[in-house]
C-alpha cells in the first residue's frame, strides 16, 4: 500500500494497482519481451508457503512524497538497450504522474535478459 499525506488527508493506492500501471506501461514499450521476477527466489519461497504476491517485475517504494520505482525486464535481442531503458524511464514517469497525480523522483531499469524472437 503507498500512503501519501497531503493537506487534505491521507492518499492510499493498492501496491497491486501501481504494479498493473507500471507493468502495463512498460511491457507497452518497444523491445520489452517481458518482465521479469523482481527476487525470483523469494518469489518461489512464497508460491511454497502458499502465498503469492505478483510483483510482475516491479518495486515501488516511497520516499518524502515521491515514489522510486524498480523495473527489471527482459529485452528483445537486436535492439538498442540504452533507446529502450530511456523510454521505458519517459514512459512509466509520465503514466504514474497522470494517472495518479503522484510525482514519481526515480525510475530504476534493470534488464534481467535478452530473448529472441
Amino acid at each position: 500500500m503507498v500512503r501519501l499525506k497531503n493537506h487534505l488527508g491521507t492518499i492510499s493506492i493498492s501496491q497491486n494497482f501501481f504494479v498493473n500501471l507500471v507493468a502495463s506501461a512498460a511491457s507497452s514499450c518497444f523491445g520489452v519481451a517481458a518482465m521479469a521476477g523482481v527476487h525470483p527466489a523469494a518469489d518461489l519461497f512464497s508460491r511454497l508457503k502458499g502465498r503469492h504476491e505478483d510483483t510482475r517485475g516491479v518495486r515501488i517504494r516511497t520516499r518524502g512524497s515521491g515514489l522510486i520505482i524498480d523495473l527489471h525486464i527482459i529485452v528483445t535481442y537486436g535492439v538498442n538497450i540504452a533507446a529502450i531503458v530511456k523510454s521505458i524511464m519517459h514512459k512509466v514517469s509520465y503514466t504514474v504522474e497522470d494517472v495518479t497525480g503522484i510525482p514519481v523522483e526515480h525510475v530504476n531499469v534493470f534488464v534481467d535478459g535478452m530473448r529472441t524472437n
